[in-house]
């Protein structure tokens, strides 16, 4: 890689750093990113050096005990949060049900957690299993997504919601909700699955209490790539520690038998950190730390108003479901389309990998960082065969994968 001070140009620059198979259009980094270059060094150099010749030592020597909290300050950068305030380990779900479980006991008198249809369902099951273990008589109340303003008020406990909705692209307004939500007395959890690494994002700014987010999107750190974890700091030394783990402790190497939370978010480590698949993730953030998010998102808006133009006019009968408003949509183009499912199977057959959510949705992704008008313009034409010709009414696009 270049000198790390250089400043990278979104995809005249950056689409060099990624391992893309030729002949492939990839639209589909808004579920997993592609792989940078740099990613398959860093882990073998983990391996062979650090766990290879280190073997235990490397908890110290190599500083793996210190990842989750160092490589959280890298992320921090990326979603506008204070040094210190993020927490890096576990999955999405982990850090949601942590999140949600300190946002509750900070408004114990309340009982209403607001949420959305758009969230995504991993988001409602983990409420759903925390406030049945409770038993303290919360609810899990869900509004369309335009309905959330005016759902919120002195009766809700903690508004839990996606920025973008994982289907339509649908952004929420987090500083006007917020705003609105700390007005209110309500204490709010972002989740920021498909916001980090595609859009600006200003958790300080905005006075959020709560965030997580994934980083095997549009961050590019690998399939189960660890999650991430934000606490505001005037949060950080009084939030509960719900998943109470030995690496939370304030002392985890004394093995007291009983548990004492560590100071501020170092409390929400749980196990073990995943060393390896960390060091997947700081070669990721290598590039990240040289990419303005500002041009990325610029980039990905104007690719997303030609992806929308393009496939208008050739497949009228796609119904473009994500907003028109670049305020009001992250960084996927969705459409609703009856055969959704087999015409995205005769796309991928022919190297344009998207993607397909129930009952009819085909989702785009756009990554300005590997995509640019080039591809865009190819994989328009491609739909407009596979659509015009109804090649997507075939019987091997009809059989449904495990994965969709």
């Amino acid at each position: 890689m270049p000198t790390r001070k250089t400043p990278l140009r979104v995809y005249d620059d950056t689409k060099a750093l990624f391992h893309l198979p030729e002949g492939v259009i990839y639209l589909d980094g808004n579920s997993l990113g592609a792989l940078p270059l740099g990613v398959a060094e860093r882990v073998n150099r983990v391996i062979i050096t650090e766990w290879g010749n280190e073997l235990i030592r490397a908890w110290n020597s190599a500083g793996w005990y210190a990842q989750p909290r160092h490589v959280g300050d890298r992320i921090a950068r990326l979603i506008g949060a204070e040094a210190g305030s993020v927490m890096v380990g576990d999955t999405l779900s982990l850090k949601v049900y942590q999140a949600l479980a300190a946002a509750l006991d900070m408004n114990a008198s309340r009982k209403v957690v607001l949420s959305d249809t758009g969230n995504f369902p991993t988001d409602l099951y983990m409420a759903e299993g925390l406030i049945a273990t409770l038993g303290r008589g919360h609810q899990l109340r869900l509004v369309a997504p335009e309905e959330i303003e005016a759902a919120l008020s002195e009766e809700v406990a903690v508004l839990y919601i996606t920025e973008v909705d994982y289907r339509t692209g649908r952004r929420h307004d987090m500083a006007k909700l917020t705003a609105k939500a700390r007005a209110l007395g309500i204490v709010t959890v972002w989740d920021l699955a498909h916001s980090a690494g595609a859009l600006p994002v200003d958790l300080a700014g905005c006075g959020a209490d709560f965030a997580a987010g994934c980083t095997y999107k549009y961050i590019n750190a690998g399939p189960g790539a660890p999650a991430f974890l934000y606490v505001a700091p005037r949060h950080a030394d009084t939030a509960r520690a719900a998943l109470s783990g030995w690496m939370g402790h304030e002392k985890p190497f004394a093995f007291e038998l009983g548990y004492a939370a560590a100071g501020g978010v170092e409390r929400m480590r749980v196990g073990t950190p995943p060393v390896l698949a960390m060091a997947a993730l700081e070669a990721s953030l290598d590039f990240w730390d040289r990419v303005d998010i500002a041009e990325v998102r610029a980039r990905s808006l104007a690719l997303g108003d030609l992806l929308i133009a393009e496939v208008e006019r050739r497949c009228p009968s796609l119904k473009l479901v994500t907003p028109r408003s670049h305020e009001h949509r992250g960084s996927q183009v969705s459409f609703a389309f009856e055969g959704g499912y087999a015409a995205m199977q005769a796309l991928i057959a022919r190297g344009v990998i998207g993607d397909f959510r129930a009952p009819d949705i085909m989702r785009f992704g756009i990554t300005p960082l590997y995509i640019g008008e080039s591809e865009i313009m190819r994989a328009a034409e491609i739909m407009e065969e596979v659509i015009g010709d109804e090649v997507w009414r075939r019987p091997e696009y009809q059989v449904v994968n495990a994965v969709t």
